[in-house]
């Protein structure tokens, strides 16, 4: 039988910072650089899709230029993000 999946929990913020946050993320997604990185990703994956790759369970590492895994890409490699550069929103 397979485990079951686990849920990820939200961060326990006060309605007025959940408030402020949604802000700031939606300040930061929708940065040039980030609306670049998007349009690059829905191209590189349809364009894996009409090639035939099966790319399930996968994201397009910007850093790397392939496909990895989701969980691999977004932990930054088991080394977080904290320790990446600071941005400015």
């Amino acid at each position: 039988m397979a485990k079951p999946k686990k849920k990820n929990k939200k961060q326990k913020l006060t309605p007025a910072a959940a408030k402020r946050k949604a802000e700031r993320d939606k300040r930061r997604a929708n940065r040039k650089d980030r609306k670049d990185k998007r349009a690059e990703n829905q191209r590189k994956r349809r364009a894996a899709k009409k090639a035939g790759k099966n790319i399930k369970g996968k994201d397009y590492d910007h850093k790397k230029k392939r496909f990895v895994k989701t969980k691999k890409n977004r932990g930054n490699y088991g080394k977080g993000t904290k320790k990446e550069k600071k941005w400015n929103y």
